[in-house]
Order: C-alpha cells, then sequence, then structure tokens
C-alpha cells in the first residue's frame, strides 16, 4: 500500500536579502506527484504537522547551513496547539529551532484566534522564529497580526501597484520589530517597487524558482542609486545580517574543519550554547591557518575548536551599521575582518553581517548624500526632505513643514554683492541647523529658499530663532519670511499635497511688512500671521505715485500675491485672504 509520503518531493526557494543579495534563508516547499495534499493538509491538521516534520528532514538531507522556512496552516496551529514532533525533528536533525522561521499561513477564518496565539507563543518559546504569511492577499486581520508580533511579515507581490499600502506594512513591521518580505516577485520592475516601498526581503521566480536542489547563486538586480539612500541614522544591521554557521561549543576543531573546507562560502563559524549564544568566533582563515602547520592536525584536530577561536563581538538585532562599525573599531587590527554576530533580546544568534557589506552601503550612501547636498550650504536638498515627508505621512506622524527665504534677494545681491548674499545664505542655513533639533530636518532647495520639517510642538523656538535675529548683508538690513503647514495624520496624502498647500503661505508671508510668519493648517481653511504687518496702502494720486516709483510695483505685487494666494490655496482648503491676525 502507498503512502502519502512515497509520491511527495520538497523543491526549495531562496529567500533573498535585497540589500547584501545573499540567501538569507530556504522556504521547504511541498511538491506532490499526484492529487492535493496540500487541500488535504488544510482540512487535516495532523496531516499538515507530519508535512512540516517532512520538510525539515528533506532540507537536512541536502546538508545545506542556510535558516529554513517552514509552512504551516494557522488552524493547524490552533488545533494541536504547537508542534512538538517538529521541535523534536530539528533537535533530531542537528539543527537548531531559531534556525528554523514557522511561516503561518492562511486562511484565518475560523481560527480560533486564542488557541493559535497560545500555540504561536508555544513556538516561540521553543526558539522557533515566527512568520506571517500569506499577509494582503490572505485574510489575516490587522489586530491579530500585532497580537502575533512576528519576526517576518510576507506580503503578495501583488501589493506592489499598491506602494502606499507597502510604505504602511513597513511602518507596522518596524513598530512591530520585524522585517518585511515581498514574495512572488517575477520582474525587475517588481523588484525595484519592492525596494523603494521599503521590503528589505523578496522570494520568487526572478531570484531563483523553486528548485530540487537548493540554488547556490541567485539573480538580483542592480540597485539604483536612489535605492541606496539611507536614513541619516544609518541602516539597520537587520539588511545586512546574512545566515551564520554554528556548531556548539563542545565542537572539535576537525568537525569546523570539515565544515569550512565543505561550505567555501562560510567566512567564519559561531560556537554556541545550548541556549543559542555565541561563546566563540572561528575565524576561517586564521583556523585554517593554524590546522596546516607543520603539527597542526595532530594537535587540533580531536580538541574543542573553541581554543582556537577568540571571544564574539555581537550586536543586537536593532543597532544600525554605524554601531557595528564602532565594535569592529574595538580590538586588534587582526580581527578587522571577523564578522559580528546579530543577536536577538535573549542573545541568541540570529546571523552574522560582514564588514565588507557595511563598508559598501555605507560608502554608496555617502556618496548619493553628498551628490544630493547643495555646495553653498552643504544642507541637502528637497529630496531628502520630501522624502522624509513621505514617511512620517506613512507612520500617522503629525508634522509642520516650513518654508523660509530671504525678503528681495535680489536686491540684496544686486546691492551688496554675490560675495555678501552668499555669506548670509550661509549663515541662514547654520542658524537652521543649530535650531533644528529633536529629529527636525533642514534642506536647502536652491537660492535662498530652505526648508525645514519638525515636530509641531517646536515650531515657536524654531521661528524665534531665525526671525528674531538682526540679519544684514554688505551692512544692509535684511528680514526673512517664514510659512508653515501643519499637517495632522490623514490631512495630506504625500509630500506634493503637502507642498501645494504650503505655497499659498508663502505667497502670504512675503505679502506682509518685515520679518513675517503665516502659518497654516492642511484641509482647513484661513491662516494665522504670527509675525509681520500688512503694508502701508500708497497713495491713489498721479503725484505720490510719481514721487515714490518704486512703491507701486511693491503694492501690485503685494496685490497680485494675495490673489494667487486665494487661488493657489483652493486644492488644499485653505481661504488664505480670510486669514486672521496672530499675535
Amino acid at each position: 500500500m502507498h503512502s502519502w509520503t512515497d509520491t511527495l518531493r520538497f523543491a526549495f526557494q531562496p529567500v533573498v536579502n535585497l540589500t547584501t543579495g545573499a540567501v538569507a534563508g530556504l522556504e521547504i516547499l511541498a511538491r506532490p506527484e499526484t492529487g492535493d495534499i496540500l487541500a488535504e493538509a488544510r482540512r487535516n491538521p495532523g496531516l499538515d504537522g507530519r508535512l512540516a516534520v517532512s520538510a525539515v528532514r528533506a532540507a537536512v538531507r541536502r546538508e545545506t547551513l542556510l535558516p529554513l522556512f517552514v509552512n504551516v496552516f494557522a488552524g493547524t496551529l490552533a488545533d494541536l496547539g504547537g508542534l512538538p514532533s517538529l521541535h523534536d525533528a530539528v533537535r533530531e536533525a542537528g539543527r537548531l529551532p531559531w534556525e528554523v522561521t514557522v511561516d503561518v499561513c492562511p486562511p484565518y477564518t475560523h481560527v480560533p484566534q486564542q488557541a493559535l496565539l497560545e500555540a504561536v507563543a508555544a513556538l516561540r518559546g521553543q526558539g522557533f522564529r515566527i512568520c506571517a504569511d500569506g499577509v494582503g492577499d490572505g485574510d489575516v486581520p490587522l489586530r491579530l497580526l500585532s497580537d502575533l508580533s512576528p519576526g517576518l511579515v510576507k506580503l503578495d507581490a501583488s501589493l506592489l501597484a499598491r506602494p502606499a499600502v507597502v510604505r504602511s506594512m513597513r511602518t507596522l513591521c518596524d513598530e512591530l520589530g520585524a522585517l518585511l518580505a515581498v514574495e512572488g516577485v517575477e520582474t525587475e520592475g517588481q523588484c525595484a517597487a519592492a525596494l523603494s516601498a521599503g521590503a528589505q526581503l523578496a522570494q520568487g521566480e526572478l531570484f531563483a524558482p523553486p528548485a530540487r536542489l537548493p540554488a547556490a547563486d541567485v539573480y538580483v538586480p542592480p540597485r539604483s542609486p536612489a535605492e541606496v539612500a539611507a536614513p541619516r541614522s544609518g541602516p539597520s544591521v537587520r539588511e545586512f545580517v546574512r545566515p551564520a554557521a554554528l556548531l556548539p561549543a563542545t565542537a572539535s576543531a576537525g568537525q569546523v574543519r570539515a565544515l569550512l573546507t565543505g561550505s567555501p562560502d562560510v567566512s567564519g563559524v559561531l560556537l554556541v550554547d545550548t541556549a543559542g549564544v555565541p561563546v566563540r568566533s572561528v575565524h576561517r582563515s586564521r583556523f585554517l591557518l593554524s590546522m596546516s602547520g607543520r603539527y597542526g592536525h595532530a594537535l587540533y584536530a580531536d580538541r574543542p575548536a573553541a581554543k582556537l577561536g577568540d571571544p564574539p563581538r555581537t550586536v543586537g538585532v536593532d543597532a544600525t551599521a554605524w554601531e557595528v562599525l564602532d565594535v569592529v573599531a574595538v580590538g586588534g587590527r587582526d580581527r578587522t575582518s571577523d564578522d559580528v554576530a546579530v543577536v536577538d533580546e535573549y542573545e541568541r544568534c540570529v546571523g552574522v553581517v560582514r564588514l565588507a557589506d557595511l563598508v559598501r552601503a555605507l560608502a554608496e550612501t555617502r556618496v548619493e548624500e553628498a551628490a544630493g547636498l547643495n555646495p553653498l550650504t552643504r544642507l541637502p536638498g528637497s529630496d531628502a526632505i520630501t522624502g522624509e515627508v513621505d514617511r512620517r505621512i506613512a507612520a500617522g506622524r503629525a508634522f509642520a513643514l516650513s518654508w523660509l527665504d530671504v525678503d528681495h534677494f535680489k536686491q540684496v545681491n544686486d546691492g551688496a554683492g554675490f560675495a555678501a548674499g552668499d555669506e548670509l545664505i550661509r549663515a541662514v542655513g547654520r542658524a537652521l541647523q543649530q535650531a533644528a533639533t529633536d529629529g527636525a530636518r533642514v534642506g536647502h532647495i536652491g537660492g535662498d529658499d530652505f526648508l525645514v520639517l519638525a515636530d509641531p510642538d517646536g515650531l515657536d523656538r524654531l521661528a524665534a530663532s531665525v526671525l528674531d535675529a538682526p540679519w544684514s548683508a554688505g551692512g544692509r538690513p535684511v528680514t526673512l519670511s517664514l510659512a508653515t503647514v501643519l499637517c495632522t495624520p490623514g490631512s495630506v496624502a504625500d509630500h506634493r499635497q503637502a507642498a501645494a498647500c504650503l505655497a499659498p503661505l508663502k505667497k502670504a508671508a512675503k505679502a506682509l511688512h518685515g520679518a513675517s510668519w503665516v502659518l497654516g493648517r492642511a484641509g482647513m481653511p484661513g491662516h494665522e500671521t504670527r509675525r509681520g504687518s500688512q503694508p502701508t496702502p500708497m497713495p491713489s494720486s498721479a503725484s505720490a505715485s510719481a514721487s515714490v516709483p518704486s512703491s507701486a510695483p511693491a503694492s501690485a505685487s503685494a496685490s497680485a500675491s494675495a490673489s494667487a494666494s486665494a487661488s493657489a490655496s483652493a486644492g488644499c482648503g485653505m481661504a488664505v485672504e480670510s486669514g486672521a491676525q496672530g499675535v
């Protein structure tokens, strides 16, 4: 009598790290030759549990060192209260539970949520990592997704057509401490969309199709300069994590040598205790050099490999790339090429990062940042600010976007000279940088125009620091104009709409006399004049016009500005001409 195992085979599909281009793990996929065993497993929790165990054993037969992703239906976990047989199979195979990620798959409808959460907690307690699979194409409720607190969320590639949704999911993942992956990626366009939306991992036919043998090489499209830009705090270490080669702390030098010689891509081995905490780090070159000496093999082969290792260098999963470099900088120069172990909140190893990956990414980031800096002030341009605006919108954060410039700057240049004008611009830029604390960002978008992105609470102090200062160029007094739009969650869809709301406010500020500040709220009519006064009306007589020829154009300009402000504000819900006068 034939068993279902007689016609069942397994295929392996790589999960790719989009930052490093390395394979982060292998998803094990059941491939029956006949019948639909997956549909049967969905109805039969016992069968689904046995499939998961068979998947692990199939991977072990392929002798892969990569982390594994095993699919289990949510209903199976709820019905069985976890998978004790999976834990036993992993241990028997000589692998560690935290090298295995359980992909919790839909459907979730009619699955007892409390039973599912208890089963996931049991798996996490055993050391397994948890992934929420099929998000966006399945039926997982957002509240349940938050309660599951997965370490990885997999989105269907169809959501890439809705980048705002993917960006929002990345924000949620950041809050949960999870990575974001996209599965089903088939084209380079989809890969680029996944990167721009913030995905860190991906899998699909583009990189490598499912195969009976684990893929040794994958195709990853080259990244464009815009895709390598990173926040100023530095990219997260999560983006650079590679699978770690782990052996028990009691492993012999012979066992380490066999692993290294059989896996030329492995740069080092971490020896871990029974809890998965790194205790020693074995560097490939130094270890093999010791073993290849005249009496090396005879001296060390049967002795503990720990004697040829060094204390491990570790960082937490929430560290930035710059923090990793700080760790590397401590110690002897002979260890600068050592892998750095990345550990979770329990100090268990989740992977390693290589110095070369960090240096390459940080160098690309700095080159991209330098290309976008204004040569006069060394401040970033508008792209850096608008990108941060979109991130705050996606995160549902309130913010204030301000536009500051010098009044009548052309006259300043014409009267005092371009050198004095340049020095004034640099001085304004320095003042804005000094005032921009608590996460505020300053950009110089050209000429005398600056953008400032800040939290609403810090507006008064920031405005006072630049508007109350006595400005001059070549001995001539100068005033500044500031326009601010307050954006609450949901009031603007993206940076373009925020900029459209800001434009009429700038015109209203320029129409005022002296240092001025106009503040409006996105989606609401009117504005508040916090600084500045209305210009004095000009006499209507022809003689008065003739005696002060320069005033007429100025008055006409102010009138035109007010008219243009009212017109331009229509799309943002601001009737600027009816703004209330503030203090």
